[in-house]
């Protein structure tokens, strides 16, 4: 057997059928169009993880795990023709992967009752468990992704930004608009000025954007964006001199494929993370045994170490420990949708299990509850070094503002349920 399989024929060997996998985890994924550099990522590192504990664990509990792989090339009604044509497979749980599919989604979980998991994305209110029983969002949203910029910044600035400007370039779409909300809110305590700036799918024109940002000359830049723009206003930003290390994105424009082509004009570039980054932990150690030298890794195998496949690790980690919390809860291995759901809500992640799995200090700890199912809101801040090629946590996990962050989640909810006639899930 060669070492490097395709999706295919990785999909053909987790989905060997219901005799010899229990446990169905779907994966819409995206292989293709402007935003495959990050899809390929965390579909590889979530697929290696479930096919890591089938090699080496016989699965979950002693059920092996299935994952069908559907491409939804980011589009949100491809993304909604995957999960139904999956969800009768007996699918366990969903992670999108795009803040517009969650969207579309939210409404068919409660109907269905399958559980959806959009750590650091989707519909940010969406921690609100009393209003959204099937949607989970741990460790951290957008708008505790904002926060946590902010605080940040404030921490450079000795604690004062007023009178300080502060730019969004966003993405315009819903995943961009998400932490505008935050900022404003953030704006108003803080006192700085805020400006928002758009920039079109997919984002490979910037030219206007950052001639205004050269024009009013914020003192800071949060970017919120994603797939190929990232690259291209980190490159922008770069021609008009403005400094990187003032310069912070989300999560989501945190990746190696973000900074690479601009060389040494990213150094200094930050963002921010709701997990560790790089590939120094025992659990790789595992992989490289019963994954990669196995010749099972998923895609071409070659995309171990780098963030975004970490990110798939980690969204893959936090789901099997959830499974395993609804076996244990159940007393049964062969968990359904609904039981699932249930380990979600009782999920708690500590220092001590994360070093067991061998991801020892890989991301914070949090305990799920039936009204909070997002976590406490904590992320680190990150910086790429452009000579070794490599980002690095530079701070500690800090805490969101959640006097800014609770009280907007408390309302967006509350209007989403009397909107929708949703009534109290944890009464």
């Amino acid at each position: 057997m060669t070492k490097k399989l395709t999706t295919l024929a990785l999909g053909v060997m987790l989905a060997a059928g219901p005799a010899m996998a229990d446990l169905v985890f779907p994966s819409l994924s995206y292989r293709t169009g402007p935003y495959a550099a990050g899809g390929i990522q965390f579909a590889d590192g979530y697929a290696d993880y479930l096919t890591l504990l089938n090699e080496r664990d016989g699965g979950i509990g002693g059920e092996k795990i299935r994952m069908p792989e559907c491409e939804t090339a980011y589009n949100t009604e491809k993304g909604v023709e995957c999960y139904e044509s999956t969800k009768g497979e007996g699918a366990l749980v969903y992670q999108p992967l795009s803040t517009g599919i969650a969207y579309q989604l939210i409404p068919k979980m409660n109907v269905d009752k399958i559980p959806m998991l959009t750590s650091g994305l989707g519909r940010t209110s969406s921690k609100n468990g009393d209003v959204f029983p099937y949607v989970f969002n741990f460790p951290a949203n957008y708008w505790d992704g904002a926060s946590v910029i902010v605080k940040h910044i404030l921490d450079q600035e000795g604690g004062d930004l007023n009178g300080k400007k502060i730019a969004l370039v966003h993405h315009n779409s819903a995943y961009g608009k998400e932490p505008i909300r935050t900022l404003e809110a953030l704006s108003e305590k803080h006192g700085f000025d805020l400006t928002t700036i758009p920039v079109d799918h997919p984002g490979q024109e910037q030219k206007s954007q950052w001639l205004q940002v050269r024009r009013e000359r914020p003192d800071y830049v949060i970017l919120y964006g994603w797939g190929v723009m990232t690259p291209v206003a980190v490159q922008e930003a770069a021609n008009i001199r403005f400094p990187m290390d003032k310069m912070i994105g989300i999560w989501w424009s945190g990746s190696e494929n973000d900074v690479l082509s601009a060389g040494a004009a990213a150094d200094g570039y930050k963002a921010v993370a709701f997990h560790n980054v790089g590939s120094d932990f025992p659990i790789y150690d595992d992989l490289k045994e019963y994954v990669y030298d196995a010749g099972k890794a998923a895609g071409n195998g070659d995309q171990h170490g780098t963030t975004i496949y970490s990110r798939g690790l980690y969204a893959a980690m936090l789901v099997a420990e959830a499974a395993r919390t609804a076996q244990e809860m159940h007393d049964t291995k062969a968990i359904n949708a609904q039981q699932m759901r249930d380990g979600m809500e009782a999920l708690e992640i500590t220092e001590e299990r994360m070093t067991e799995l061998g991801m020892p200090k890989f991301g914070p700890e949090f305990k799920v509850t039936c009204r909070n199912h997002g976590g406490e809101g904590y992320a680190a801040v990150t910086q790429w070094d452009a000579k070794a090629k490599q980002w690095t946590l530079i701070t500690d996990f800090i805490q969101s503002d959640q006097d800014i962050v609770q009280p907007l989640i408390e309302e967006d909810s509350a209007a989403y349920a009397a909107e929708n006639n949703i009534p109290s899930h944890c009464d």
